[in-house]
């Protein structure tokens, strides 16, 4: 049996385009799908610190609420998918139970570099207003995580380009195909 977490981020929930495609994905590999669903954020996060460090502990605490029942040794494989804060609080739950698993990082923002980044892909806009380009490209070099870069595209990987938008999700979708 394989499993595969979908953590969503603030206002990007699992029914949009990276993380619907990617459990269609997983469901295609033979991965049982587990969408989790945050909620309640603290408004104002964007630029501020302190809301953000709030917010991924929110999120990591609503994870830990959704999975408590999970008992990860059942499965063979398992895969943790992350978009924006749902990849801090995807490698914050894989370090704090010891959760042998891959992970995708779609968007990853820079506080996601604090845990174990081993078995990681990251997927980043190089217009993302969430995160800088410069330091998602550095962290990533420094924690050795392979990293594909999508241009003028913002944090959810879009651009005004409908036609470049498909391109860059068939191009991640490729790639995560691959990496899982």
């Amino acid at each position: 049996m394989k499993l595969c977490v979908l953590f969503p981020g603030i206002g990007y929930h699992c029914e949009k385009p990276l993380l619907y495609y990617s459990s269609r994905l997983a469901k295609s590999k033979g991965y049982e799908v587990l969408a989790l669903r945050f909620s309640d954020f603290p408004e104002g996060a964007k630029g501020n610190a302190e809301k953000m460090r709030t917010a991924a502990e929110h999120a990591l605490r609503q994870s830990e609420e959704q999975l408590a029942d999970i008992d990860f040794s059942r499965y063979e494989e398992t895969v943790l998918i992350g978009k924006s804060i749902g990849t801090k609080a995807a490698l914050a739950y894989r370090e704090k139970y010891g959760i042998s698993a891959k992970a995708v990082l779609l968007t990853p923002i820079e506080m996601t570099f604090e845990h174990d980044t081993g078995g990681c892909v990251a997927f980043h806009g190089t217009s993302d207003q969430w995160a800088a380009t410069a330091e998602i490209e550095r962290l990533c070099e420094q924690h050795k995580v392979p990293l594909f870069e999508y241009k003028r595209a913002n944090h959810s990987v879009e651009t005004d380009d409908v036609f470049l938008n498909i391109q860059y999700l068939r191009d991640i979708m490729e790639k995560t195909g691959r990496f899982i």
